[in-house]
């Protein structure tokens, strides 16, 4: 049995996760916490901790994680520059899952998108477009800007200097190397992802299209079993799922 503490429990991927290990007979619901609970409670007992939650919560959930030894996995995005460090920093003392998404088809999706980027070439422009449910609150979503990271080190780039978040007026011509971003909002919509490579007479296209937390809510679970045994360091989905190159 292997016992799970959710931090954002009361959010809307939280009630999923929680229910989703209720349900599970391999799994047990060690303890929940969220905004103004006691972290320290609720991580304590348990084998593995899963936060997501709003990007704020991250910080405070690594210390408590710190302090009582236990392995993470955070699901929350958007965060600070600070806050990316001080993950990156939890993870030299403990072994932390970061992963944008937790489903095992947009993950699928993110090593299709490498495949595809380095089959095609530069000669095919690069654009991601990304729709989610109208109470979102960061934009680009996580998966969004993964995807677009995944493009600029397929071309040998640095994301912050070819990402090009929308277009509005004139912009000019579309360069080689920059690579659109475009988030749409709206409606109850858990999230859309397509990556666009036009080339001259043709276009591909990759999708992937969820209709249910539960697929990232049980990912995320999956990561918290897998998480357990592993070395100190900081893991990727593409880890859990054995996605190599």
């Amino acid at each position: 049995m292997t016992r799970i503490a959710i931090i954002g429990a009361r959010g809307r991927m939280g009630v999923t996760l929680c229910r989703l290990a209720q349900e599970d007979a391999d799994l047990e619901l060690a303890g929940t916490a969220d905004q103004g609970d006691d972290l320290a409670a609720a991580v304590e007992s348990a084998d593995a901790v899963i936060e997501f939650a709003h990007h704020s919560a991250t910080v405070p959930t690594l210390e408590s994680a710190l302090e009582l030894k236990k392995p993470l996995v955070i699901g929350t995005t958007g965060h600070t520059p600070d806050e990316l460090a001080a993950i990156r920093q939890a993870s030299e003392k403990l072994p932390v899952v970061f992963a944008p998404n937790y489903s095992v088809g947009v993950n699928t999706l993110f090593w299709l998108t490498r495949k595809a980027a380095q089959i095609l070439g530069p000669s095919f422009d690069r654009e991601v477009v990304e729709m989610h449910h109208k109470m979102k609150v960061d934009a680009p979503s996580g998966t969004a800007k993964r995807l677009g990271e995944i493009l600029a080190e397929a071309q040998g780039s640095d994301y912050e200097e070819v990402i090009r978040h929308g277009r509005s007026g004139e912009t000019g011509a579309r360069t080689a190397e920059e690579i659109g971003m475009h988030a749409l909002r709206g409606g109850d919509v858990v999230g859309d992802h397509t990556v666009y490579y036009a080339g001259t007479g043709e276009r591909v296209e990759l999708t992937h299209r969820a209709t249910s937390r539960e697929t990232f809510a049980a990912g995320a679970l999956r990561a918290a079993v897998w998480i357990i045994p592993q070395p100190t360091g900081l893991y990727s989905m593409q880890d859990v799922l054995g996605l190599g190159d």
